[in-house]
């Protein structure tokens, strides 16, 4: 089948099995002439990158509500959008979600840039999510290589070369399938082939619009791809987290550095994470332990050790001391949140 004859074949099916997405324009909709919302689909591009449809749409829906367009995100505090994004991992992308949004706004009078090489420019965006926002929100050929795609090509191709090392063979392969015309409809399509028939496991090759070409159906090997090179084991950090209180009720905390792991957000004051947690309070107090938390970033499992002081009189002042009406625990990460959880009924205000 001609690369031609493949993307048509897929656009008919679309057009019947296309994803009710909340950010997403329907195939007829885009047929009867709406257009997209850049800044919908931008959102939701940073918010898919390491997560789940079914994880972000709740976020996306709560976002959008909170901040109907760039130019109220790229006004919103940034305590308040990272507090929204705990949970979602990856908080150097919600830092980066309001660089970009105020970057569209400054250099870019609120409008986004309609050309791939313009988005690449904005903060935060990379080739897949410059390539994904040109091709779905202004309909270029632009090609979009996520793990769905990447699955996709593998199987209709039988490439047993293992991912990282297959994805420049991949992308060369998308890139010959991606149609001129309906590309943003072609690129959610694949997308969506991925995510619902040419699923990871028990793919469902006997309703997939492409059974007839694919290779990997036809050698029998459609399961075991795409192959992958193995991930090394996660390590596992320890610490401690040191939880305070005024006598006046204001919590003790923190403003993590800009650059690094949870950069800029608030914090509990804590010890340095590494193998052999080291107790290093904050200041001289009567440290009491009251638990344990475990969090799991991308890249390592994180035990802490809560620690807790009901009233400290005179914190250092390199801490922050914030009120009931100035704290919000929403506003932390979910690991910090979590050590509120475990520290809170220990404290009477």
């Amino acid at each position: 089948m001609k690369h031609g004859e493949l993307a048509q074949s897929l656009l008919v099916w679309y057009d019947e099995n296309a994803r009710d997405l909340p950010w997403r324009v329907s195939p007829s909709a885009r047929a009867a002439g709406v257009n997209p919302d850049p800044y919908r689909i931008w959102l939701s591009e940073i918010m898919l990158q390491q997560t789940t449809v079914a994880a972000v749409k709740a976020y996306f829906e709560r976002f959008t509500h909170l901040w109907p367009t760039v130019q109220d995100l790229a006004a919103a505090p940034d305590d308040q959008v990272m507090g929204e994004w705990a949970g979602l991992g990856y908080y150097a992308r919600a830092r980066n979600l309001l660089k970009g949004a105020r970057a569209v706004v400054a250099d870019h009078g609120g409008t986004f840039p309609q050309d791939r090489k313009s988005l690449l420019a904005l903060p935060g965006i990379g080739p897949y999510t410059a390539s994904a926002v040109a091709s779905i929100a202004f309909d270029l050929p632009e090609t979009v290589v996520d793990g769905n795609v990447e699955r996709v090509m593998s199987r209709l191709h039988d490439i047993h070369k293992p991912l990282p090392l297959s994805k420049p063979q991949l992308t060369e392969l998308a890139t010959r399938t991606t149609p001129k015309k309906r590309a943003g409809d072609y690129a959610q399509a694949i997308m969506d082939l991925g995510a619902t028939v040419c699923t990871p496991k028990s793919p469902k090759c006997e309703i997939c619009p492409w059974t007839a070409p694919c290779l990997a159906r036809k050698n029998g090997t459609a399961a075991e791809l795409p192959k992958k090179v193995p991930k090394p084991v996660k390590p596992t950090r320890k610490g401690f987290a040191y939880v305070s209180q005024t006598a006046s009720g204001a919590w003790v905390m923190e403003r993590r550095a800009d650059k690094g792991l949870l950069g800029g957000m608030l914090g509990w004051p804590g010890s340095p994470w590494d193998e052999t947690a080291q107790d290093a309070p904050p200041f001289v107090a009567d440290w009491s332990e009251v638990g344990e938390i475990k969090h799991t970033f991308t890249h390592f499992h994180l035990f802490l050790r809560v620690m807790v002081v009901p009233v400290v009189e005179n914190p250092p002042e390199a801490l922050l001391a914030l009120g009931a009406n100035e704290f919000q625990p929403s506003d932390l990460p979910t690991v910090m949140r979590k050590v509120f959880d475990v520290a809170q009924p220990h404290f009477s205000q």
